[in-house]
């Protein structure tokens, strides 16, 4: 036994699946449970997990606290590791203590498990972490795998091996933790893109002396190829490949023709999707490598739940008639008493009867279906899944292929069961998105939904915005612009936007708008003016509507504040002068001045064209801006305005507001999209530094093959 390494290997674990059902909220740990105390009864040398341990992106409080009390159990002992890890180890485990677990003088690990991240509990966030960084933190996993993706374009990953040796028998441990379908398969299929580092020969040791095994996580049947991966990416020089992300067990381990490995897919050890190929018994893997030979041995697991499934054709079933609901209530209730039959004749030897969960696929075509939910209350208390027993479905049209006939392991992923893209949605209606684009917003859904991103649309609307603004500034010139073409150039900056990002890939999308994230809260807190300068714009928009009060009150609300000169007049009466509107949006924006509109329809027809003559209108517009420009704090001038009693009726400067038509000249544009102090004179304009924009920077490390 001194030169064979003995390890257990599981998949799919998902722990805190289905964690609020009173029924089924501990078989996720039971069954994890169960593959840890098989570790410990065969006295392996470590657990490997080939992804998904948790269900969730963000596991819950309690989902954490079951994990880390389970492997402490089963984790630290006493008992000693006959093996050792001889590659460099800071490159293998990406934390801060940069070795393997047990080495650590301050633990007594005697299980170690080693685990890759799967789609579920990825990392995301700024610092791009994982549920299973904090079990690395805690030293109760070695999380190996982790790629740092970046930059633009496909990007590039390299994989080193971990080298564990055991007497005479070396292993080269590879793992690949997951990454998304699109972008590996695009990798693969770039050159150089994937690198695979090799042991250096050594004496006594030579390169093909090594055992090579890969863990990774990535659809294997998908009836698109673009969204899986094809084993022969894979190179010929590995032995073995446990492939995870597959929920169907298939453990016996099955070769490639022509590549020279082989494949074991161990499934999930729980029941997330019920469908014909999770209720296959579940299993793990006992591997025993010497030298350059392994013997496998599967293990069935005892604690899952029982689950039994048929399929009923409803046309093929003589006892069926068509126009009698009755009919068919009756005969699907003795399909599920079958089943539950059948499963009570199987679980007698067991020492704790579990409810089993039933499923039954019910093939409507002809007839009318009924309500599931009503159906299975008579089954509460016998089933564990009364809610959902059937499931209903309608035969495809005689168009069957060997498309058609995909084996049920590419659709026992439940996350995938009953969601579309927002592409897949507009494309189904012939919808044209004109406004945000379409890769931006299923970014932010995906973000949202699988990884509980409470600001992934927030951050979507506020990055297009940005940009929008940063395109008008940039185009503003010395002419005026009219209100109308100001929507039209808003308008035409969001559809070309849309454009440039619907010729870009997901991935390329995704790092983008990551970057910019990263970048853009560093940007702002260098930028940004002082508390009293920020404000949202609801206040923006609060202010605008004050201002436009005291407008209304024409000379009568302006008379505390000083007269200004005829030259400051004039320079106010132009809009040249500093204002205090803040960055606002446009929708904002065009409510006040629709809202300035509709109370002045009546004096529509006394507008003046000629906007600088030293009328009585614009005189009190200047005293406006004289009291916006004073040397006295923004919120006092507020408050004193609020304070004031808007005169009733019919007041002197009643109908002196902004005019029907009047034209949009270049400050006020900068005053609804820029902040304050970019709102200067025009002469200080070109001299200004330009916005930093949020660039992509990838850093790869050129790794080349020794």
């Amino acid at each position: 036994m001194g030169n064979t390494l003995r390890f257990l290997i599981a998949t799919d674990c998902h722990l805190g699946y289905m964690e609020k059902d009173e029924i089924r909220r501990f078989d996720s740990f039971q069954a994890f449970e169960e593959i840890c105390s098989i570790a410990e009864q065969k006295q392996v040398d470590f657990l490997l997990l080939g992804g998904d341990l948790f269900h969730e992106n963000k596991p819950s409080r309690s989902t954490m606290v079951k994990a880390i009390e389970i492997l402490r159990r089963y984790c630290l002992n006493d008992r000693p590791v006959q093996f050792q890890v001889v590659s460099d180890q800071t490159v293998n485990f990406q934390n801060i203590f940069g070795h393997v677990n047990y080495e650590d003088p301050h633990f007594n690990v005697g299980l170690p498990v080693f685990t890759i991240h799967g789609n579920h509990d990825d990392p995301a966030g700024v610092d791009n972490l994982s549920a299973i960084d904090i079990l690395s933190a805690t030293n109760l996993v070695n999380y190996f795998g982790k790629m740092v993706l970046g930059g633009s374009g496909v990007g590039q990953i390299t994989l080193y091996p971990i080298l564990i040796r055991k007497g005479t028998t070396s292993v080269a441990l590879y793992g690949l933790g997951n990454i998304r379908d699109e972008r590996l398969n695009r990798m693969f299929q770039t050159p150089h893109e994937v690198q695979w580092m090799r042991p250096e020969p050594q004496e006594g040791c030579p390169v093909f002396d090594w055992f090579n095994i890969l863990v990774l996580h990535q659809n294997r049947v998908k009836s698109n190829p673009k969204n899986a991966v094809n084993e022969h990416f894979l190179p010929r020089f590995l032995d073995f490949i446990v492939w995870g992300h597959e929920h169907e067990c298939l453990v016996d381990p099955q070769e490639v023709p022509g590549m020279g490995f082989h494949i074991s897919q161990p499934g999930s050890s729980v029941a997330t999707s019920l469908i014909e190929g999770e209720a296959k018994p579940k299993h793990v893997l006992l591997m025993e490598v010497k030298g350059s030979q392994y013997r496998p041995t599967k293990i069935p697991l005892k604690s899952v739940r029982p689950f039994e499934y048929a399929e009923v054709v409803l046309k093929d079933e003589a006892d069926v008639d068509p126009n009698d609901q009755a009919s068919v209530l009756e005969h699907l209730d003795k399909v599920v008493k079958n089943l539950i039959e059948k499963n009570s004749t199987n679980t007698v030897r067991r020492s704790e009867l579990k409810l089993p969960l039933i499923r039954i696929k019910v093939d409507y075509s002809g007839f009318m279906t009924i309500n599931p939910q009503r159906f299975g209350q008579k089954y509460v208390g016998k089933v564990a899944n009364p809610q959902d027993i059937l499931i209903f479905s309608k035969a495809a049209k005689k168009r069957q292929s060997l498309e058609d006939k995909i084996d049920d392991s590419e659709r026992l992923r439940p996350e995938e069961l009953n969601q579309q893209n927002i592409e897949a949605l507009v494309a189904e209606s012939n919808l044209k998105m004109e406004i945000l684009p379409v890769n931006d917003l299923d970014i932010a859904l995906h973000d949202f939904v699988n990884k509980d991103d409470k600001m992934a649309f927030y951050s979507c609307l506020q990055n297009n915005l940005q940009e929008t603004r940063s395109k008008l500034n940039s185009e503003a010139d010395g002419l005026k612009f009219e209100e109308g073409e100001l929507i039209l150039k808003v308008t035409e900056s969001m559809q070309e936007r849309v454009k440039q990002r619907s010729s870009m890939s997901k991935e390329e999308m995704r790092i983008t708008s990551k970057s910019q994230n990263q970048l853009g809260g560093s940007s702002k807190s260098m930028t940004a003016p002082s508390s009293t300068n920020a404000f949202s714009d609801d206040e923006a928009t609060g202010q605008m509507l004050s201002s436009s009060k005291t407008v209304g009150r024409g000379r009568k609300g302006a008379s505390d504040a000083p007269k200004p000169t005829r030259a400051e007049a004039s320079k106010g009466g132009r809009g040249r002068g500093k204002s205090s509107l803040k960055q606002m949006t446009l929708q904002a924006t065009l409510r006040t001045r629709n809202s300035e509109r509709s109370a002045l329809g009546s004096a529509s027809g006394m507008v003046d064209e000629d906007v600088d003559s030293p009328s009585s209108e614009e005189t009190e517009k200047y005293e406006v801006n004289e009291v916006v420009e004073s040397s006295e704090p923004e919120e006092s001038i507020q408050g004193r305005t609020r304070k004031r009693a808007a005169p009733r009726g019919r007041a002197r400067g009643a109908s002196s507001t902004s005019k029907r038509g009047r034209k949009l000249d270049k400050s006020s544009i900068h005053s609804l999209f820029l902040n304050k102090d970019n709102v200067d004179d025009d002469d200080d304009m070109p001299n200004k530094p330009k916005k930093v924009q949020a660039q992509v920077s990838g850093n790869y490390g050129a790794i080349r093959k020794r």
